[in-house]
């Protein structure tokens, strides 16, 4: 009697499993809930390296560089080394 039951358990068990399966595989959402999804997930991976920083309250003490003052180090950095390069060369 006890192993009917067990059965009957698993079938119908079974049975819910393979209906809510084919009920989420079937359930489509509307393409504006994709797209604020993807919105939504952009600005939150995204928070630290912009947004973020216009609603911290800075002290004003930290200074930015920007790609452009990196590379005018850098070319300052290569003058440098051609005038001494030059300067060496000129002695020889």
């Amino acid at each position: 009697m006890k192993a009917i039951q067990a059965w009957i358990t698993i079938v119908i068990i079974l049975f819910i499993t393979v209906e809510a399966f084919q009920w989420v595989k079937g359930f489509i959402l509307p393409l504006p809930i994709y797209v604020l999804a993807g919105a939504f997930l952009a600005i939150a991976s995204n928070y630290d390296k912009g947004i973020g920083s216009m609603f911290r309250q800075g002290t004003g003490k930290e200074e930015k560089l920007s790609q452009t003052a990196t590379l005018d180090e850098s070319i300052n950095v290569l003058k440098e080394q051609n005038d001494n390069s030059s300067s060496l060369l000129s002695k020889e």
